[in-house]
């Protein structure tokens, strides 16, 4: 740091008019020298002339010595302004030394925190690693309560690991995709040895029955999850959930939250106990339970909204038990059931609602089952075309279509009974071109058509004893 080296302001000025008055002398000296060192004339009278030039000189010497002070002011005065000026240089130079220093500093503390972030995401993902394989190991073990605790830690690990968390639940997923012998029927295997076949058989019945409690808390830890609100850090919703092929016997996913992601039951088998989705929510992605089998059981999907996207019931066998969309919602999107078989059971759409989309029943064949359509068409486009009658009861009755279209073209009722007594047709146009009547019981009674329907191919002209239709249309050719 510069130094500013001065003297008293007293010192200054008397050293500075010391000075100047030796440098006087040093003068008058030297001029007498120079002159040889004349005598001074003494007069025996001071004259007003004389008095005033001593007072000249009195005055000079004066001056000269205000002269000399005002000089050491002003000198020290650059002097203090030089050295401020140096100063603030030398400060500025100190702070931009200071910022370098600052930036260094916190270009290491970053670089040190990175470096700690990636030894600690190392530490986390080598810890993550090691419950996933400890978790993986206990799925895989044969006592069904070492199972039990790895879907519990496959779960946690689930909430833990962010970044990790799809693969534990396909994980999961895959644990219920095992193929897998209900209870019920395995116990039912005989052998030649009867105390063999009867301990074989029990000890089959407690390994199946230990497995499916492993099985349903897989299902229930899901659909646990899934009711969490999305926002919450320990939601799974917006994940895939791939259960294709899996035998359920049971399971709780009411009130589950599919949002998103796409979920297959595809090819999966629901053949006894309860198994619901009651009021779950299906919004967006792909939902599929194409080429599912409802056997036996209850199935619940009462009170469900399925909003966009595309949900896939193609090719489903509905052959036993009782299935049921009571109140559920189909709202935008598409719906396809068609080349699904109902034949056997009963499947209840009593209260449901499909507003806006595409719903398509096409190639459908309902033979023996009991299905009751008492839904709600409201908007875009309904199909049950080249639909097939064949046995059971298909209930419409009661049912609304509003606006849209609806079309049962190709369709044929060759048995059973089919009922629209006290549907309405309102608002939409109503499609039954080239339908086959031959046999059964097809009843139109007190239908209401606000539009007239199309009948094409002249079938009509020769109905079947079984073909009610309203008196409207009863004595149109």
């Amino acid at each position: 740091m510069p130094e500013l080296r001065l003297w008293g302001i007293r010192r200054s000025i008397t050293s500075a008019v010391g000075a100047a008055l030796l440098l006087v002398g040093v003068l008058i000296a030297a001029a007498l020298w120079y002159a040889e060192w004349p005598g001074l004339e003494r007069g025996a009278t001071v004259t007003a002339a004389t008095l005033f030039d001593l007072l000249k000189l009195v005055f000079a010497v004066v001056a000269g010595i205000g002269g000399v002070a005002a000089l050491v002011v002003a000198y020290r005065r650059q002097r203090v302004a030089e050295h401020t000026n140096a100063l603030a240089e030398f400060a500025h130079q100190l702070a931009h030394a200071a910022d370098l220093r600052a930036e260094v500093t916190k270009a290491l503390a970053e670089a040190a925190d990175e470096r700690a972030k990636t030894e600690t995401d190392r530490n986390g993902v080598r810890l993550f690693n090691e419950r996933f394989a400890k978790a993986s190991e206990q799925l895989g073990s044969e006592k069904a309560a070492v199972r039990l605790a790895g879907v519990y830690a496959m779960a946690g690990l689930a909430d833990d690991w962010r970044h990790g968390r799809q693969t534990c639940i396909d994980v999961l997923c895959a644990y219920v995709r095992m193929p897998y012998t209900p209870p019920d029927v395995a116990g039912e295997t005989p052998t030649q040895d009867e105390d063999h076949a009867a301990l074989g058989a029990a000890d089959r019945a407690r390994a199946a029955r230990e497995e499916r409690e492993v099985r349903h808390t897989v299902i229930r830890l899901v659909g646990r999850h899934l009711r969490i609100a999305e926002d919450d850090a320990a939601s799974w919703c917006g994940y895939d959930f791939d259960f294709t092929g899996a035998v359920f016997d049971g399971g709780d996913l009411s009130g589950a939250r599919f949002s998103g992601g796409d979920v297959s039951f595809e090819g999966a088998t629901f053949n006894g106990g309860d198994v619901s989705f009651g009021g779950a929510a299906f919004s967006g992605g792909t939902v599929s339970f194409g080429r599912a089998t409802f056997s036996g059981g209850h199935v619940s999907f009462g009170d469900a909204t399925f909003t966009g996207g595309r949900v896939f019931f193609d090719g489903v066998t509905f052959g036993g038990g009782d299935v049921t969309f009571g109140g559920a919602t189909f709202s935008g999107g598409e719906v396809f059931f068609d080349d699904a078989t109902f034949s056997g059971g009963e499947v209840f759409f009593g209260g449901v609602t499909f507003s806006g989309g595409r719903v398509f029943f096409d190639r459908t064949t309902f033979s023996g089952a009991r299905v009751l359509y008492l839904a709600k068409f409201d908007g875009g486009w309904v199909s049950f075309e080249n639909a097939a009658f064949r046995d059971g009861e298909v209930f419409f009755a009661g049912a609304t279509f509003s606006g849209g279209d609806v079309s049962f073209d190709g369709a044929t009722f060759l048995g059973g009974k089919v009922s629209f007594d006290r549907a309405t047709f309102s608002g939409a146009r109503v499609f039954f071109n080239y339908v086959i009547f031959n046999g059964g019981h097809v009843s139109f009674r007190t239908a209401r058509f606000h539009v007239p329907p199309t009948f094409e191919d002249g079938l009509l002209g020769h109905p079947p004893d079984g073909l009610i239709l309203p008196r409207e249309f009863s004595d149109r050719p």
